[in-house]
Protein backbone atom coordinates (compact mmCIF):
# COMPACT_ATOMS: atom_id res chain seq x y z
CA UNK A 1 0.00 0.00 0.00
CA UNK A 2 1.65 3.37 -1.18
CA UNK A 3 2.31 6.08 1.47
CA UNK A 4 -0.46 8.36 -0.50
CA UNK A 5 -2.92 5.54 -0.13
CA UNK A 6 -2.32 4.81 3.72
CA UNK A 7 -2.53 8.57 4.58
CA UNK A 8 -6.03 9.53 2.45
CA UNK A 9 -7.36 6.31 4.27
CA UNK A 10 -6.31 7.86 7.48
CA UNK A 11 -8.11 11.00 6.24
CA UNK A 12 -11.25 9.23 5.92
CA UNK A 13 -10.80 6.97 9.23
CA UNK A 14 -10.99 10.51 11.45
CA UNK A 15 -13.15 12.32 9.59
CA UNK A 16 -15.49 9.26 10.41
CA UNK A 17 -14.49 8.87 13.74
CA UNK A 18 -15.21 12.76 14.03
CA UNK A 19 -18.09 12.67 12.12
CA UNK A 20 -19.45 9.69 14.44
CA UNK A 21 -18.23 11.74 17.70
CA UNK A 22 -20.12 14.60 16.37
CA UNK A 23 -23.42 12.83 16.40
CA UNK A 24 -23.27 11.15 19.43
CA UNK A 25 -22.35 14.49 20.86
CA UNK A 26 -25.50 16.24 19.07
CA UNK A 27 -27.82 13.29 20.07
CA UNK A 28 -26.58 13.42 23.90
CA UNK A 29 -27.37 16.64 24.37
CA UNK A 30 -29.47 18.24 21.67
CA UNK A 31 -33.44 17.56 22.79
CA UNK A 32 -34.56 14.46 20.66
CA UNK A 33 -38.05 14.09 18.91
CA UNK A 34 -41.15 12.94 20.44
CA UNK A 35 -42.24 9.48 19.31
CA UNK A 36 -45.68 9.05 17.87
CA UNK A 37 -46.38 6.58 20.93
CA UNK A 38 -45.20 9.82 23.26
CA UNK A 39 -48.28 11.84 21.91
CA UNK A 40 -50.66 9.12 21.57
CA UNK A 41 -50.10 8.28 25.20
CA UNK A 42 -51.28 12.45 25.72
CA UNK A 43 -54.85 10.68 25.06
CA UNK A 44 -57.50 12.77 22.89
CA UNK A 45 -56.06 16.43 22.66
CA UNK A 46 -58.23 19.35 23.91
CA UNK A 47 -58.84 21.47 21.03
CA UNK A 48 -59.99 24.21 22.54
CA UNK A 49 -57.12 24.47 24.73
CA UNK A 50 -55.36 24.26 21.36
CA UNK A 51 -57.14 26.90 20.29
CA UNK A 52 -55.76 29.32 23.14
CA UNK A 53 -52.29 28.24 22.62
CA UNK A 54 -52.83 29.23 19.19
CA UNK A 55 -53.76 32.89 20.15
CA UNK A 56 -51.03 32.68 22.24
CA UNK A 57 -47.96 31.83 20.11
CA UNK A 58 -49.33 34.47 17.67
CA UNK A 59 -49.23 31.93 15.17
CA UNK A 60 -51.56 33.82 12.72
CA UNK A 61 -48.94 37.00 12.88
CA UNK A 62 -46.67 35.39 10.56
CA UNK A 63 -49.33 32.30 8.70
CA UNK A 64 -52.00 34.09 7.69
CA UNK A 65 -51.82 37.09 5.23
CA UNK A 66 -50.00 40.31 6.60
CA UNK A 67 -52.99 42.50 7.96
CA UNK A 68 -55.73 39.56 8.19
CA UNK A 69 -58.85 40.02 10.18
CA UNK A 70 -61.20 38.22 11.60
CA UNK A 71 -61.85 34.40 10.06
CA UNK A 72 -59.07 34.89 8.16
CA UNK A 73 -56.71 34.58 10.53
CA UNK A 74 -57.14 31.25 10.74
CA UNK A 75 -55.89 30.95 6.89
CA UNK A 76 -52.35 29.60 7.52
CA UNK A 77 -51.51 29.83 3.77
CA UNK A 78 -47.87 31.19 4.50
CA UNK A 79 -46.31 33.82 1.95
CA UNK A 80 -45.25 36.38 4.11
CA UNK A 81 -41.70 37.41 3.63
CA UNK A 82 -38.95 37.94 6.74
CA UNK A 83 -36.27 40.63 5.27
CA UNK A 84 -33.58 39.76 8.40
CA UNK A 85 -29.34 40.15 8.40
CA UNK A 86 -29.02 36.49 7.15
CA UNK A 87 -31.40 36.70 4.29
CA UNK A 88 -35.24 36.35 3.52
CA UNK A 89 -37.07 33.82 5.02
CA UNK A 90 -40.55 32.72 3.90
CA UNK A 91 -43.16 31.94 5.83
CA UNK A 92 -44.74 28.26 5.26
CA UNK A 93 -48.03 27.51 4.27
CA UNK A 94 -49.15 25.39 7.42
CA UNK A 95 -52.67 25.00 6.70
CA UNK A 96 -54.38 21.30 6.41
CA UNK A 97 -53.99 21.64 2.30
CA UNK A 98 -52.74 18.05 1.37
CA UNK A 99 -50.95 19.40 -1.38
CA UNK A 100 -49.11 22.60 -0.36
CA UNK A 101 -49.40 22.41 3.58
CA UNK A 102 -49.67 20.08 6.17
CA UNK A 103 -52.67 18.39 5.28
CA UNK A 104 -50.95 14.81 5.29
CA UNK A 105 -48.61 15.26 8.01
CA UNK A 106 -49.45 13.63 11.74
CA UNK A 107 -50.11 14.92 15.00
CA UNK A 108 -46.16 13.67 15.89
CA UNK A 109 -45.28 15.54 13.05
CA UNK A 110 -46.40 18.51 13.47
CA UNK A 111 -45.46 18.17 17.59
CA UNK A 112 -42.11 17.54 16.20
CA UNK A 113 -41.82 20.81 14.04
CA UNK A 114 -43.51 22.98 16.86
CA UNK A 115 -41.41 21.83 19.87
CA UNK A 116 -38.31 20.95 18.19
CA UNK A 117 -37.64 22.19 14.85
CA UNK A 118 -37.45 19.57 13.12
CA UNK A 119 -39.31 18.56 10.28
CA UNK A 120 -40.70 14.97 8.75
CA UNK A 121 -38.13 13.90 6.83
CA UNK A 122 -35.59 14.94 10.01
CA UNK A 123 -34.38 18.22 8.73
CA UNK A 124 -33.81 21.11 10.85
CA UNK A 125 -36.09 24.42 10.79
CA UNK A 126 -34.34 27.66 10.64
CA UNK A 127 -34.45 29.84 13.91
CA UNK A 128 -36.71 32.42 12.63
CA UNK A 129 -39.59 30.19 13.59
CA UNK A 130 -38.93 30.01 17.17
CA UNK A 131 -39.26 26.65 17.75
CA UNK A 132 -36.35 27.20 20.59
CA UNK A 133 -38.78 29.05 22.73
CA UNK A 134 -42.25 26.73 21.48
CA UNK A 135 -39.82 23.70 22.71
CA UNK A 136 -40.82 24.80 26.35
CA UNK A 137 -44.52 23.35 25.95
CA UNK A 138 -45.61 20.96 27.74
CA UNK A 139 -46.07 18.22 25.36
CA UNK A 140 -50.06 17.89 26.46
CA UNK A 141 -49.59 21.98 25.04
CA UNK A 142 -47.97 20.96 21.92
CA UNK A 143 -50.12 18.03 21.57
CA UNK A 144 -53.27 20.33 22.05
CA UNK A 145 -52.19 22.82 19.36
CA UNK A 146 -50.99 20.20 16.87
CA UNK A 147 -54.43 19.05 16.99
CA UNK A 148 -56.41 22.53 16.63
CA UNK A 149 -54.36 23.21 13.22
CA UNK A 150 -55.43 19.87 11.98
CA UNK A 151 -58.68 21.72 12.02
CA UNK A 152 -58.13 25.06 10.30
CA UNK A 153 -58.92 25.54 7.11
CA UNK A 154 -57.21 24.27 3.91
CA UNK A 155 -55.20 26.74 2.09
CA UNK A 156 -53.84 26.20 -1.33
CA UNK A 157 -50.54 28.33 -1.41
CA UNK A 158 -47.36 26.55 -3.17
CA UNK A 159 -44.60 28.86 -1.04
CA UNK A 160 -41.51 30.03 -2.35
CA UNK A 161 -37.97 28.94 -1.06
CA UNK A 162 -36.23 31.25 1.25
CA UNK A 163 -33.48 33.35 -0.20
CA UNK A 164 -30.31 33.40 2.43
CA UNK A 165 -26.59 34.15 2.03
CA UNK A 166 -23.91 32.05 2.23
CA UNK A 167 -23.12 30.31 4.60
CA UNK A 168 -26.66 30.48 6.17
CA UNK A 169 -28.08 29.13 3.49
CA UNK A 170 -26.21 25.70 4.25
CA UNK A 171 -29.35 23.74 6.35
CA UNK A 172 -26.91 21.45 7.38
CA UNK A 173 -25.25 23.83 9.50
CA UNK A 174 -28.33 24.18 11.51
CA UNK A 175 -27.29 21.11 13.28
CA UNK A 176 -24.55 23.28 14.78
CA UNK A 177 -27.01 26.18 15.69
CA UNK A 178 -28.86 23.65 17.79
CA UNK A 179 -26.17 21.98 18.98
CA UNK A 180 -24.67 25.55 20.19
CA UNK A 181 -27.80 27.07 21.49
CA UNK A 182 -31.36 24.74 21.21
CA UNK A 183 -30.53 22.56 24.47
CA UNK A 184 -29.32 26.01 26.52
CA UNK A 185 -32.69 27.31 25.65
CA UNK A 186 -35.03 24.44 25.55
CA UNK A 187 -33.88 23.41 29.21
CA UNK A 188 -36.74 22.89 31.42
CA UNK A 189 -34.78 25.13 33.97
CA UNK A 190 -35.55 28.57 34.07
CA UNK A 191 -33.88 31.22 31.78
CA UNK A 192 -34.20 34.23 34.26
CA UNK A 193 -32.69 33.42 37.64
CA UNK A 194 -35.42 35.27 40.19
CA UNK A 195 -34.35 36.48 43.27
CA UNK A 196 -36.80 33.86 45.21
CA UNK A 197 -39.00 30.79 44.42
CA UNK A 198 -42.04 32.24 42.26
CA UNK A 199 -45.20 32.17 43.39
CA UNK A 200 -47.87 29.74 41.21
CA UNK A 201 -48.67 33.45 38.89
CA UNK A 202 -45.30 34.20 37.99
CA UNK A 203 -44.64 30.50 37.38
CA UNK A 204 -47.27 30.57 35.13
CA UNK A 205 -45.73 34.03 33.70
CA UNK A 206 -42.54 32.25 33.38
CA UNK A 207 -44.39 29.39 30.98
CA UNK A 208 -46.17 32.21 29.32
CA UNK A 209 -43.12 34.28 28.25
CA UNK A 210 -40.18 31.89 28.38
CA UNK A 211 -42.06 29.23 25.90
CA UNK A 212 -45.79 29.81 23.62
CA UNK A 213 -45.55 33.49 24.19
CA UNK A 214 -41.91 33.70 22.66
CA UNK A 215 -41.15 36.98 24.32
CA UNK A 216 -37.48 36.73 24.13
CA UNK A 217 -37.40 35.82 20.61
CA UNK A 218 -38.03 39.46 19.30
CA UNK A 219 -36.51 41.37 23.02
CA UNK A 220 -33.58 39.55 23.69
CA UNK A 221 -30.33 40.59 21.55
CA UNK A 222 -28.91 37.95 19.49
CA UNK A 223 -25.07 36.75 18.36
CA UNK A 224 -23.60 37.06 14.77
CA UNK A 225 -24.58 33.54 14.44
CA UNK A 226 -28.52 34.36 15.49
CA UNK A 227 -28.16 32.71 19.39
CA UNK A 228 -29.76 34.21 21.84
CA UNK A 229 -27.59 35.92 24.67
CA UNK A 230 -29.56 34.85 27.72
CA UNK A 231 -27.82 36.78 29.71
CA UNK A 232 -29.34 39.81 28.22
CA UNK A 233 -32.40 38.16 28.25
CA UNK A 234 -35.28 40.92 27.07
CA UNK A 235 -33.03 44.01 27.69
CA UNK A 236 -34.03 44.92 24.17
CA UNK A 237 -32.53 44.04 20.72
CA UNK A 238 -31.88 45.29 17.16
CA UNK A 239 -35.00 44.37 14.91
CA UNK A 240 -34.66 41.54 13.11
CA UNK A 241 -36.54 43.10 10.02
CA UNK A 242 -35.99 46.82 9.55
CA UNK A 243 -33.96 49.31 10.96
CA UNK A 244 -35.73 49.69 14.31
CA UNK A 245 -35.56 48.54 17.68
CA UNK A 246 -37.26 46.55 20.03
CA UNK A 247 -37.47 47.90 23.76
CA UNK A 248 -35.72 46.30 26.89
CA UNK A 249 -38.96 44.86 28.70
CA UNK A 250 -36.72 44.09 32.11
CA UNK A 251 -37.42 46.30 34.86
CA UNK A 252 -35.23 48.62 34.93
CA UNK A 253 -36.10 52.21 35.37
CA UNK A 254 -35.93 53.16 31.60
CA UNK A 255 -37.78 50.09 30.41
CA UNK A 256 -40.99 48.96 32.26
CA UNK A 257 -39.25 49.97 35.42
CA UNK A 258 -42.31 53.00 36.12
CA UNK A 259 -45.08 50.21 35.08
CA UNK A 260 -47.43 48.74 37.49
CA UNK A 261 -48.35 45.29 37.36
CA UNK A 262 -52.16 46.73 36.20
CA UNK A 263 -50.40 49.00 33.45
CA UNK A 264 -48.42 46.14 32.06
CA UNK A 265 -51.63 43.90 32.04
CA UNK A 266 -53.75 46.60 30.92
CA UNK A 267 -51.33 47.32 27.81
CA UNK A 268 -51.30 43.11 26.88
CA UNK A 269 -55.41 43.70 26.69
CA UNK A 270 -55.66 47.10 25.23
CA UNK A 271 -52.53 48.58 23.62
CA UNK A 272 -52.54 51.47 25.73
CA UNK A 273 -49.52 52.61 27.67
CA UNK A 274 -49.71 54.13 31.16
CA UNK A 275 -49.30 57.74 29.54
CA UNK A 276 -51.77 56.95 27.06
CA UNK A 277 -49.78 56.32 23.69
CA UNK A 278 -50.88 53.35 21.95
CA UNK A 279 -48.90 50.12 20.57
CA UNK A 280 -47.88 50.43 17.05
CA UNK A 281 -45.40 47.98 14.54
CA UNK A 282 -45.21 44.66 15.22
CA UNK A 283 -46.46 44.64 18.60
CA UNK A 284 -49.73 45.58 17.73
CA UNK A 285 -50.04 42.06 16.33
CA UNK A 286 -48.90 40.92 19.90
CA UNK A 287 -51.51 42.63 21.58
CA UNK A 288 -54.24 41.23 19.15
CA UNK A 289 -53.09 38.20 20.12
CA UNK A 290 -52.73 38.32 23.98
CA UNK A 291 -55.67 40.02 24.40
CA UNK A 292 -57.37 37.06 23.51
CA UNK A 293 -55.91 35.55 26.97
CA UNK A 294 -57.96 35.33 30.24
CA UNK A 295 -57.51 38.54 32.41
CA UNK A 296 -55.38 35.89 34.69
CA UNK A 297 -52.71 34.89 32.37
CA UNK A 298 -51.96 38.35 31.14
CA UNK A 299 -51.26 39.23 34.93
CA UNK A 300 -49.35 36.05 35.15
CA UNK A 301 -47.10 37.92 32.46
CA UNK A 302 -47.21 41.05 34.19
CA UNK A 303 -46.42 39.45 37.44
CA UNK A 304 -42.97 37.49 36.19
CA UNK A 305 -41.66 40.99 33.65
CA UNK A 306 -41.92 43.01 37.38
CA UNK A 307 -40.31 39.91 39.03
CA UNK A 308 -36.96 39.07 36.24
CA UNK A 309 -33.83 40.55 37.67
CA UNK A 310 -32.92 44.12 36.27
CA UNK A 311 -30.25 44.08 33.38
CA UNK A 312 -27.84 46.92 33.09
CA UNK A 313 -27.71 48.66 29.98
CA UNK A 314 -25.05 47.18 27.62
CA UNK A 315 -22.09 49.47 28.06
CA UNK A 316 -21.87 52.16 24.89
CA UNK A 317 -18.05 51.64 22.98
CA UNK A 318 -15.71 53.66 24.03
CA UNK A 319 -13.72 56.37 21.40
CA UNK A 320 -9.94 55.32 20.34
Amino acid sequence: MTLVRKAALTVVGLAVVALGAAAAFYLAFVPQPYSADEVAARGEPDVNNGAYLFAMAGCASCHAEKGAKAGDRLKLGGGQSLVTPFGTFRVPNISPDAATGIGRWRLVDIVNAVARGQAPDGSPYYPAFPYASYSRLKLADAVDLAAYLKTLPAVSNQVGAHTLAFPFNLRAALFGWKLLYFNRFSAPSEIAALAQSPSDVIARGRYIVEGPGHCGECHTPRGPLGGPDLARWLAGAAALEGTGRVPDITPEPHALGPWSPDDIATYLETGFTPDGDVVGGAMSEVVANLSQLTEADRRAVAAYLKAIPAIQPAPKPTKP
